[in-house]
């Protein structure tokens, strides 16, 4: 009767669904790019504003008060923006560290007032960024209490367009996007970064197992599909040539098992003790004989470059003294959000000269040190602290979408490390969406959709 009941339900999205998910997508085709002078940097800002004036004006009252510490870790970084652009008296602005070298009357007459950030250009930028962030704070909190569970999924379909064609690129169909500044020939799925792809392509690990066995009896159904996708999944991160996407792509697999756990265990009551193990086993045998097999056919490209890259060759490695001795340099007040680039080439030695430039520090927390400071510094620790925290709270308890948004935010903290993937504006959406699940309260469990009928 229940079943019959649920058949018969009406599948009625709310209008923040729909902008969230339409976002999404057009996140994916144009925002997986970090540098300001793509075109893609327009198309997400403009749909980006284009959504909240949406929502503002015809969709529900969003519920920002329920997600408030993303909410405040986000004024935060608009409020630092903000003041990095208020003009400065000169004694003051003389004063900061490392601006010695720009106070010769030529370059800076004794009498202009200047900003804290040493390129006020850059920071504009990133705080013209944020409205992405933002929008996905209102789409996200606007979306009613029965459609939450849905948006996972969303999330795994545009994921699943991504490794659509990642996999025709695999098979040597040259797609690009003019959106992102790409390299051609690569299996990037339109994601200008490989190892921002293959971030992408975790969170896919991650929330796949979810999907195969949180729907009941549906997961008998479903759960054949979930391990193809995990196949198609691995074998594109490791064709992808991100060595990070390797230790992303097995911590993303094992968190979706740890969330998945309940609802894999209740699908299985039935049966004898046995079969969870022998399942496990069974899939980590497939996926092994696909990852040797793709060893085999020359196309793991990903454990290729793990294998033949020369640590001290690689420009992390060889740049790290240098970002170091930088931040040294500018703190506690830091160069000004964005500004990396600049003010690198400005410290950066001969002989890390080379045709391409460094266009990050490829470690975002020494990034923020550099950049924003020591008040950038306390806003990342005070939102680690949160994620912690609540991340504490999230898995002590049995409701599955703060579980998913503490491992999200997990590997994209993990990504951080050594890329700066939350510069993009695909993986800032990604983020915030992570952020609202885990402010959600784990007592109250929320499954994802039972869909059997319809996979």
């Amino acid at each position: 009767m229940a079943i019959s009941r649920q058949r018969g339900t009406r599948v009625d999205p709310g209008l923040s669904f729909v902008l969230l998910v339409a976002l999404l997508v057009i996140l994916w085709l144009a925002g997986g790019a970090s540098r300001e002078d793509v075109t893609g940097q327009i198309v997400s800002r403009a749909a980006s504003w284009t959504a909240i004036m949406i929502a503002v004006l015809f969709a529900r009252r969003p519920r920002i008060q329920e997600a408030w510490a993303p909410a405040l870790v986000l004024l935060a970084a608009i409020l630092l923006c903000v003041v990095q652009l208020i003009p400065m008296p000169p004694g003051i602005w003389r004063a900061l560290p490392g601006r010695a070298a720009f106070t010769e009357s030529l370059v800076s007459p004794p009498d202009l007032l200047r900003p804290w950030t040493l390129v006020p250009g850059a920071t504009v930028n990133a705080l013209s960024s944020l409205v992405v962030p933002l929008a996905v704070l209102v789409l996200a909190t606007g979306v009613r209490e029965e459609q939450k569970r849905w948006v996972p999924v969303a999330m795994l379909a545009v994921i699943g367009l991504a490794l659509l064609v990642g996999l025709l690129q695999f098979t040597g169909a040259q797609i690009e996007n003019p959106l992102v500044n790409g390299t051609p020939g690569l299996v990037d799925g339109m994601i200008a970064n490989r190892n921002h792809f293959a971030l992408f392509l975790a969170i896919g690990l991650l929330i796949t197992p979810v999907w195969g066995a949180e729907a009941g009896s549906a997961s008998r159904v479903r759960a054949p599909v979930a391990v193809g996708i995990v196949l198609l999944l691995v074998l594109t991160i490791l064709a992808s040539g991100s060595r990070a996407g390797i230790v992303l792509g097995v911590i993303g697999l094992m968190l979706g098992f740890a969330v998945s756990r309940r609802g894999v265990k209740s699908a299985l009551r039935l049966y004898p003790r046995w079969t969870l193990p022998a399942i496990g086993l069974g899939t980590i045998a497939l996926i092994a004989i696909f990852v040797l097999a793709s060893v085999a056919a020359d196309r793991a490209v990903s454990i290729d470059r793990l294998i033949d890259q020369d640590t001290g060759a690689d420009m992390r490695a060889r740049g790290l003294p240098t970002v170091l001795a930088i931040i040294r340099i500018y703190f506690p007040f830091g160069s000004g959000l964005g500004s990396f680039d600049p003010i690198f080439r400005m410290h950066e030695p001969f002989a890390l000269l080379k045709p391409t430039y460094f266009n990050h520090a490829h470690n975002d927390f020494l990034e923020i040190a550099l950049t924003a400071g020591l008040p950038g510094l306390l806003v990342l620790v005070c939102a680690i602290g949160w994620w912690a925290w609540r991340s504490w709270a999230a898995w002590r308890e049995d409701s599955v979408l703060p579980k998913l948004g503490s491992a999200t935010l997990l590997l994209i903290l993990l990504a951080s490390i050594v890329d700066y993937p939350a510069r993009t504006p695909l993986i800032m959406a990604v983020a915030m969406i992570a952020a609202v699940w885990l402010s959600g309260n784990p007592a109250h469990k929320t499954p994802l959709p039972s869909i059997g009928h319809n996979l």
